[in-house]
Parts: structure tokens; C-alpha cells; sequence
């Protein structure tokens, strides 16, 4: 009987685990859906700047998401560099509103910026104590 309730248990705890990774999904891209159609309103270089701040917020959403259903050391760091490399896509973009030097100024300041959130993303990743495998924790 106690084996029978601690597999229903388990049961129910997959399904409902499914359900909230589904509905998670579905609101990323629900979420990703309505900011991409803000975009169609916007022309030339400030279209491509909201297309690519909907792009990044979805990816760091996917990342959140995994780091809620599984929190660990190396998603914790996709969360960060899924953020560095939004803010590096956006940041890039922008660039686009400058011309020559200062374009390419702006390229490579944005690369410097992301590479530099992602050296620490790594260091502080590097810095956690590894969990031994009965200490990962899933939501």
C-alpha cells in the first residue's frame, strides 16, 4: 500500500512537472509572440534593435525556465550568458545607427562587454561548490 502511494505520488509529481514546464513554454512564447508583433510597427534600424531585445528576452526566459526545473551550477550559468549574449545582440544593433569608426567602435565595445559578463558568469560558475548527485535539486 505505502509503495502504491509513494508511486502515485511520483506520478502525479511528473505530470504536474510536465504541466508546468508546458505552460512555461507557452507563455515564452506567447510573450515572445506580442513583442515580436510590437516590432511590425517600428521601421529601419529601430525595428531590428526590437527584434532582437524579443529574441533575447525569449532566450533568457528559456534559460530562467530550465534553471527553474532543474537549478544547477551550469544553468545558473545559462542563465547569465544567455543574458550577456541578449544584451550583446541588442547592444550590436544599435550600432547600426552609427556609421564607420564609430560603428565599428561600437561593434567591438558590445563584444568587450559580453565577453567580459561572460569571463565572470564563468568564474563565478567555476567559484560554486559542485553537488554531489543527491544534493541536485529539480522543481
Amino acid at each position: 500500500m505505502k509503495s502504491e502511494l509513494t508511486l502515485a505520488a511520483a506520478v502525479l509529481a511528473l505530470v504536474f512537472g510536465m504541466n508546468a514546464q508546458a505552460a512555461d513554454t507557452k507563455a515564452i512564447n506567447d510573450q515572445h509572440k506580442v513583442a515580436m508583433d510590437k516590432c511590425k510597427e517600428l521601421k529601419g534600424n529601430a525595428k531590428d534593435v526590437c527584434k532582437a531585445e524579443a529574441d533575447g528576452q525569449k532566450k533568457v526566459a528559456k534559460a530562467e525556465a530550465e534553471l527553474k526545473e532543474n537549478d544547477t551550477p551550469k544553468n545558473r550559468f545559462k542563465v547569465e550568458e544567455a543574458k550577456a549574449n541578449a544584451n550583446y545582440d541588442v547592444a550590436k544593433e544599435k550600432c547600426g545607427d552609427h556609421t564607420g569608426k564609430a560603428k565599428s567602435a561600437c561593434k567591438k565595445a558590445a563584444k568587450s562587454e559580453r565577453d567580459g559578463a561572460i569571463a565572470q558568469a564563468k568564474k563565478a560558475s567555476a567559484s560554486e561548490p559542485k553537488p554531489k548527485k543527491d544534493e541536485k535539486t529539480k522543481g
